[in-house]
C-alpha cells in the first residue's frame, strides 16, 4: 500500500445540524439526506424496535455502537496514516474496538494498493457533502471505501443505504476531481470480530447513485415547503 496525495481535500467537519461548511456554503451531509428521506417501512421497523426494547435501552445500544465505531475508526486511521496524532481509547469500549480494527486490517486491507486520502470530505458543489473513510485504488479499481462496525452480521439487503452513501461520495469526488470511481467497498466487523466485505460496482453502483439523486430531490422539496 502506498500513499499518493493527488488531491487537496477541504478541511470541514459536520455540524450538529448535519451540515458541512464548504467555502462558506452550508451543504447537507449525505447521511442527513438519507435519514430525512427514509422509506416509511424502514422508519416503522425502527420504531417497532425502539418500542420493543424501550427507549432507554435503544439509546444505550446506539450510543455504545457509536462510541465503538469511533474508536475503531480512529485506530484504523492511525494505522493507515502515521501523521494522525492522538491517543487510543483505553476504556472497555476501546479494548473491544481495537481487535475489530485489527481484523479489518488483516482481512480487508490486503487489496488496498493506493491511498489518495483518509477521512476525506467530499462535496458536490451547491448540493451536498460528506466524509468517507478512504479513497484510492482497491482491487485495481478507483474506489470509495468505508469502515463499519455492526452489532451483528449483516445481510446485503439490509445495508442498501450504505451502498447509496458510497454512490453519493463517488459522484461528488468524480465531479470535483475528475476521477472515475466506479466501485464502493464496505469493510465491516462485529464486536466478536466477525468480518464481512461488501463490494458494489457496475450497474448496481449506478442504480444507487440514481437512488441518491431521487432522495436528494425529495430532501430539497421537503426543505422548501
Amino acid at each position: 500500500m502506498i500513499w499518493n496525495k493527488r488531491f487537496e481535500y477541504p478541511n470541514s467537519q459536520r455540524s450538529i445540524k448535519g451540515e458541512y461548511d464548504i467555502s462558506r456554503t452550508l451543504l447537507p451531509s449525505v447521511t442527513t439526506v438519507l435519514n430525512a428521506t427514509q422509506p416509511l417501512e424502514k422508519q416503522n421497523s425502527l420504531d417497532k424496535w425502539v418500542k420493543r426494547v424501550g427507549e432507554d435501552e435503544a439509546d444505550r445500544i446506539k450510543n455504545l455502537a457509536a462510541k465503538r465505531g469511533t474508536a475503531m475508526h480512529f485506530y484504523l486511521q492511525q494505522w493507515l496514516d502515521p501523521e494522525v496524532k492522538g491517543y487510543q481509547d483505553l476504556t472497555v469500549v476501546g479494548q473491544v474496538a481495537e481487535p475489530m480494527a485489527k481484523k479489518i486490517i488483516e482481512k480487508g486491507i490486503e487489496d488496498l494498493t493506493e491511498v489518495w486520502g483518509s477521512e476525506v470530505v467530499v462535496h458536490y458543489p451547491g448540493l451536498y457533502a460528506g466524509a468517507t473513510d478512504l479513497v484510492g485504488i482497491y482491487d485495481y479499481s478507483e474506489s470509495i471505501i468505508d469502515f463499519k462496525q455492526s452489532n451483528k452480521p449483516k445481510q446485503r439487503a439490509w445495508i442498501e443505504d450504505y451502498f447509496t452513501q458510497l454512490g453519493a461520495y463517488a459522484m461528488a469526488h468524480n465531479y470535483v476531481y475528475g476521477t472515475k470511481i466506479d466501485q464502493g467497498v464496505i469493510l465491516m466487523c462485529t464486536p466478536d470480530c466477525y468480518f464481512q466485505k461488501f463490494v458494489i460496482r457496475g450497474k448496481e453502483f449506478v442504480k444507487h447513485q440514481h437512488n441518491f439523486l431521487r432522495r436528494l430531490d425529495q430532501y430539497y422539496e421537503e426543505q422548501h415547503r
